[in-house]
């Protein structure tokens, strides 16, 4: 998944696999343990994930910094309010 690559990051959360709402809900968990500023990098494999995470950081007020595409995989780089 070199394709999918970006700068270091603060935790993981492995969303592979799972559909809506799971990823979200796993991110909101991973999100309430860290500090104003970390960067959380969430890798997932369901294509509503896209709009899923969009709207999500749009309520939050967290900053989705990118959404890459990967053959088979989507990672999204956000950075906690």
């Amino acid at each position: 998944m070199s394709e999918l690559s970006l700068a270091p990051t603060n935790r993981t959360v492995d969303a592979r696999g799972l559909n809506c709402p799971l990823p979200i809900l796993r991110t909101k968990k991973v999100l309430s343990e860290m500090a104003t500023g970390e960067i959380l990098e969430i890798v997932a494999t369901d294509p509503h994930s896209v709009r899923d995470f969009e709207a999500f950081c749009k309520q939050t007020g967290h900053t989705l910094v990118s959404t890459l595409k990967g053959a088979e995989e989507y990672k999204f780089i956000l950075k906690r309010k």
